[in-house]
């Protein structure tokens, strides 16, 4: 899996976070002055597939871009969608997903879980790079 850095704004949420553990991740991300997983997203939709806590931490500091790993997620079968229990849907499909993410509603949170056939590498990319526009 290669991460590549991406633009904030071209980023597109399809579930709501949970502000408590934002704040958290936040305080965790400014103690260590990097970001340390990248977020799994839609290489065609700027859908965030997993990451949306660590979206909004990019927001909250200002950043320009953060680290990803791209798929293509409608063709890519290593990466799969899931419901948790809790949710009250029985099954979400990958156009589910897409479609949330491009309107003007959100699922709640721990709707989706992605799960990908190889663990994403870990990372060390700094916030001042973070905040820098795409060269």
């Amino acid at each position: 899996m290669q991460v590549t850095l991406v633009a904030l704004d071209w980023l597109k949420c399809h579930e709501e976070v949970l502000w408590k553990k934002v704040d958290v991740l936040h305080r965790v991300t400014l103690q260590w002055g990097c970001y340390t997983r990248p977020l799994l997203v839609d290489s065609v939709t700027g859908t965030i597939l997993d990451g949306h806590h660590r979206y909004h931490v990019g927001c909250r500091l200002g950043l320009k871009r953060l680290p990803a790993v791209l798929v293509d997620y409608l063709v890519d079968e290593s990466v799969t969608c899931h419901v948790w229990a809790s949710s009250g849907l029985d099954s979400l499909s990958k156009q589910d997903v897409i479609a949330m993410a491009e309107s003007d509603t959100l699922y709640p949170p721990k709707t989706s879980r992605h799960v990908t056939e190889e663990a994403p590498p870990p990372i060390h990319v700094d916030l001042k790079i973070l905040m820098q526009e795409s060269d």
